[in-house]
């Protein structure tokens, strides 16, 4: 006899360990590898929220893997959100290095004598 469960059992315990596996990625600041396991995390949520009713997520395992998926999830989001700020403010850093030809006293200094 099969557990009817299992399938959610498999698919939450995927989902932790691509959310493990997240954290590690922004850690290391690897934005590309990262916004790939966001994407199979969706995919995931996706393919958790089509399973059939069932009393998985009423069970202490399920509330338990909860429990350790909420605080890997604000560490993400604190940590992606960090991240996003800085990079906003490197490309404004950037882009006020970027006067040439919109500010006629920039041009003027910048030329040769």
């Amino acid at each position: 006899m099969t557990d009817p469960n299992e399938p959610a059992r498999e698919l939450w315990n995927r989902y932790y360990i691509v959310t493990m596996e997240l954290l590690k990625f922004i850690n290391a600041q690897d934005i590309d590898e990262f916004l790939e396991l966001v994407a199979q995390r969706k995919k995931l949520g996706e393919m958790i929220a089509q399973l059939p009713a069932n009393n998985y997520r009423q069970t202490p395992e399920c509330e338990a893997l909860f429990n350790k998926i909420r605080p890997l999830d604000m560490q993400i989001i604190y940590k992606a959100k960090s991240w996003l700020n800085k990079a906003k403010k490197n490309n404004m850093a950037v882009k006020s290095y970027d006067l040439v030809g919109k500010n006629p006293l920039g041009s003027m200094v910048n030329r040769e004598l």
